[in-house]
């Protein structure tokens, strides 16, 4: 528990927010900083082949114990954390043996059972939050730290037989770019699993198809004393746009397999107006018709203002895994077997959002996804139980050697 706790803490305390606006990669140069000391520290424990590339992925290995023509298995984290908040001057606090009473934090930030009820499962667990005023970032820094203290133990483990295991790590994973780069070949695994789940258990091979759309609305700004049969509000054209779409498809009225229109930015005035979305919804035919619904409101306001106002851009940014990994469901199947021999209960159930897994799996590695046990991500809310990172490390050791068992 310390090992893990520690590693964490010292992981969480670094600043490594990507930033959607950046045009570099990776997209700020903390997270650089950040994969130089992940490097040096692979080395230090043991690892071979560890580099640091020019688009700040860092790769590893685990030489082979035992077993030299075994499967190779991968394991992926990402290292940055959201933009949606704040991710500077990150504060851990460790609460042990929660009562299960509310977390108060700093800037009235409460974490209450009333609000939050999973936090009670883990009544008597040593728990982390932040300190009120940023992130945590168990999203993913938890993964990174179970990757690479399960990365520990399995070098200085003589009885766990093993095959060659490779480690990956990723930058701008939270701005939808963190497989951009990334050498499926050259990781050279033959399929892999990314730690980027929620709470323990989580076992996902399946996820939303998901797209941007940007529209831009061109108005005409003329002095409102006269602006009759003239003006074009262009932020009130935005707003007959967001009023077309149906309003219980947001995500704040959708669970399970229900997809959404995200409304993510909203900026303008009485001369332009920009609008983002995101699409997302596990159904391809449904997810088209999204896209198509949007496309056909956009076409319907340029009608009836008699010109083209508003112009659309659609941008699809990854798929269902699931397409991929149903030809491969053994891969699942090793992961459920070896939570069960950790005595975690699989939680099998589809992803509401996105991995760089779901991107990988579509270039030729599958690639479901692990919990890594944290909640409330990308908020002052987060937290995660050290109990549920201990068993996500022994997850990832008893799938080596599960997987040290498949001779090609």
């Amino acid at each position: 528990m310390k090992k893990i706790t520690e590693r964490f803490i010292s992981y969480a305390k670094q600043y490594t927010t990507s930033d959607p606006e950046s045009t570099t990669y990776p997209s700020t140069e903390r997270q650089t900083v950040f994969m130089k000391n992940l490097a040096d520290e692979l080395r230090e424990i043991g690892c071979i082949d560890v580099e640091l590339d020019e688009f700040g992925y860092v790769m590893a290995t685990i030489p082979a114990n035992g077993v030299e023509n075994a499967t190779v298995v991968g394991f992926i984290a990402h290292v940055d954390t959201s933009p949606d908040f704040s991710g500077e001057n990150v504060q851990p606090q460790i609460i042990e043996k929660y009562d299960g009473k509310p977390v108060q934090l700093k800037n009235g930030v409460t974490i209450n059972p009333e609000e939050f009820p999973e936090i009670l499962q883990y009544k008597g667990q040593t728990i982390i939050t932040a300190d009120g005023t940023t992130l945590l970032g168990a999203d993913d820094k938890a993964g990174v730290a179970e990757i690479v203290t399960a990365a520990e133990f399995l070098l200085k483990s003589e009885e766990i037989k093993h095959g060659k295991i490779r480690l990956g790590f990723t930058p701008d994973e939270e701005v939808g770019k963190g497989t951009d780069h990334f050498d499926v070949k050259k990781f050279g695994a033959d399929f892999a699993y990314t730690l980027d789940g929620g709470e323990i258990g989580e076992l996902e091979f399946e996820n939303f198809n998901a797209a941007g759309v940007k529209i831009k609305i061109q108005g005409r700004s003329v002095h409102p004393g006269a602006a009759k049969n003239k003006m074009i509000n262009a932020s009130l054209v935005a707003h007959e746009i967001i009023g077309m779409l149906p309003a219980l498809e947001r995500p704040e009225h959708t669970e399970k397999y229900e997809g959404f229109f995200h409304l993510t930015d909203f900026k303008g005035n009485v001369e332009k107006a920009e609008v983002n979305w995101i699409i997302r919804d596990h159904d391809l035919q449904k997810f088209e018709e999204k896209k198509k619904l949007l496309s056909d409101i956009v076409q319907k306001v340029n009608f009836g203002y008699g010109k083209k106002v508003a112009e659309i851009e659609i941008t699809d940014q990854y798929f269902n895994m699931r397409q991929k990994i149903e030809p491969v469901m053994f891969v699942v199947d090793i992961a459920r077997k070896a939570m069960l021999q950790a005595g975690v209960e699989p939680k099998v159930r589809a992803i509401r959002g996105g991995t760089d897994g779901a991107r990988l799996s579509y270039e030729g590695l599958p690639c479901p996804n692990i919990f890594a046990g944290g909640h409330n991500f990308h908020g002052p809310y987060e937290f995660v139980p050290v109990q549920s990172m201990e068993k996500a490390v022994e997850v990832i050791v008893n799938i080596a050697g599960l997987t040290g068992e498949f001779v090609k």
